[in-house]
């Protein structure tokens, strides 16, 4: 592997024995077709856990709060949202924290506390508290509620705005309140990420009767608790969050949702809480809402198109977009159903470089190659995807275990553009490790099977190309006529050897 700086000249060589290790490693699989998986998920019921199953165990004490949660609250990571509910009045609305185990020097007070009705549900009271001017890399533990019912959490604040900030993220979608999605978000937990990305279809209240919709939401938010109260979610909404229902009077979309989920939309510019924008350590996130007017003049649009403008790959060098329908997916469930989205926003994403594209709704998952769809193709006439190196990978991560349970249906044969696809539950981690490398794994449910899951070494071509290096790999085993037409597609690996590479990068790296 060689180094070639703006000069042209070699600027170093890595040394011969890591160079054997990497081919090595790709010579074992390294296909540029792409693969659908061989694994076959044994059946387990996709049913919601019963009610009074102990995660969804109401906390002692009168008026205990309860469904706790936060969210980054401001533009670049330096403040939170924490939101809760107490189920009998309002109780105090103010959070008391600080640096130190049971120290609390500092209190935040909270914003106008509320509750709504939903047909016949009334909600709890719902809390909403905006703590701010935090330090970067610090953890801060909090409390809310008062005397024997006071319960006490924690949380890290991410390191500051730096181009080569480590971190790890979380990406989850399609969760609901099954024992499937229990084994999810107990995975994630293990997993060592620090904030959750999640792509839509939160509670999946609507698939209950109508009279336990907003039970329900209480249930799915006392679930997550384990683990939303102690790290940031940043959510967008899915179908599942629209409940239009016009048969029973409910008729604004997103009612229930926006009650409970505040996002800090405003500190980037949006006029709603559906679409928004975040920096995190060395990531620029921007979040969609695939189910909100997207097209030319509508804010959306206006919106992300100014946003774009403000990112800075100098300080943030890695960008990605949330939404909750895939603009790429070969599964036969929600086939091609936001090509309208694809057409107004892809061009984007390949003028700016977006580096990955999150979505959900398809109950599986799948991982594209680098592709774009925003030329006419003349080499077949048709217009299709064709490999662009300055397009992002499009990942669907809607496999969080609901009660729908899976899309187990592929689109035969594998298209081109698809890298690796199963259906089976799970959540992803997207490790940064620098401006220039990050490394992203998905993970299955089912521990300790042998058929591999999927991992891959992501290069940022903004930094690469800004830093005038160019990396060549030599494959000495490829399909010739795969090479002609997707030359340079990033290969799938088995998670073992794409972690030996990973751990050879990060070494190179510094």
């Amino acid at each position: 592997m060689l180094f070639w700086g703006k000069d042209k000249k070699m600027k170093f060589m890595i040394p011969e024995f890591l160079v054997f290790g990497c081919v090595l490693l790709s010579l074992i699989d390294n296909v540029y077709s792409g693969i659908t998986s061989s694994f076959i998920r044994s059946e387990f019921p996709a049913v919601d856990m019963p009610l009074d199953h102990e995660v969804f165990a109401i906390p002692s004490g009168y008026n205990a709060p309860q469904q706790v949660h936060i969210t980054q609250g401001d533009y670049d990571g330096k403040a939170v949202i924490i939101m809760w509910v107490t189920p009998s009045e309002p109780g105090s609305n103010h959070v008391k924290y600080g640096t130190s185990k049971k120290k609390y020097d500092f209190t935040a007070h909270g914003s106008t506390v509320k509750n709504y009705t939903f047909y016949n549900y009334k909600s709890g009271f719902l809390h909403s508290c905006l703590v701010k001017d935090l330090e970067y890399n610090t953890k801060y533990y909090y409390q809310i509620g008062e005397g024997n019912s006071a319960r006490s959490f924690w949380f890290k604040t991410p390191p500051k705005i730096d181009p080569n900030a480590y971190y790890k993220f979380g990406i989850i979608g399609d969760l609901g309140q099954t024992f499937n999605s229990l084994s999810t978000l107990e995975h994630y937990i293990e997993s060592g990420a620090e904030t959750v990305l999640f792509v839509g279809d939160l509670s999946y209240s609507d698939e209950h009767e109508f009279d336990e919709m907003g039970e329900r939401w209480d249930s799915y938010a006392r679930f997550v608790e384990r683990n939303a109260a102690y790290q940031p979610w940043l959510w967008i909404v899915g179908n599942h969050e629209v409940e239009y229902l016009p048969e029973i009077n409910e008729v604004e979309p997103f009612r229930e949702y926006l009650n409970r989920y505040t996002t800090p939309y405003t500190a980037s510019g949006s006029s709603s809480p559906l679409w928004y924008a975040v920096r995190r350590a060395s990531a620029h996130i921007i979040f969609l809402s695939s189910y909100s007017p997207y097209v030319k003049y509508t804010p959306q649009y206006e919106w992300l198109l100014a946003e774009f403008k403000k990112v800075d790959r100098k300080k943030t060098p890695w960008l990605f977009v949330l939404m909750h329908s895939p603009l790429y997916n070969s599964n036969s469930a929600h086939y091609m159903e936001a090509e309208s989205m694809r057409v107004v926003f892809e061009s984007w994403f390949v003028q700016y470089k977006v580096d990955l594209v999150f979505a959900g709704h398809v109950h599986a998952y799948e991982r594209s190659h680098r592709i774009s769809n925003i030329r006419y193709n003349i080499s077949n006439g048709l217009s299709s995807p064709i490999p662009d190196e300055s397009a992002p990978m499009y990942i669907t991560i809607g496999d969080g275990g609901n009660l729908e349970g899976l899309a187990s249906s592929y689109n035969d044969p594998q298209p081109d553009y698809s890298a690796f696809r199963e259906a089976s539950y799970g959540h992803s981690t997207l490790e940064i490790m620098n401006k220039t490398h990050a490394f992203y794994h998905w993970n299955r449910n089912d521990d300790g099977k042998k058929v591999k899951t999927d991992s891959v070494v992501l290069h940022n071509q903004y930094w690469l190309e800004v830093d005038g290096y160019r990396v060549e790999f030599f494959n000495p085993i490829c399909n010739q006529e795969k090479q002609e037409v997707y030359p340079k597609f990033v290969i799938s690996y088995n998670s073992t050897k794409t972690y030996a590479c990973h751990v050879i990068v990060v070494i190179l790296s510094h």
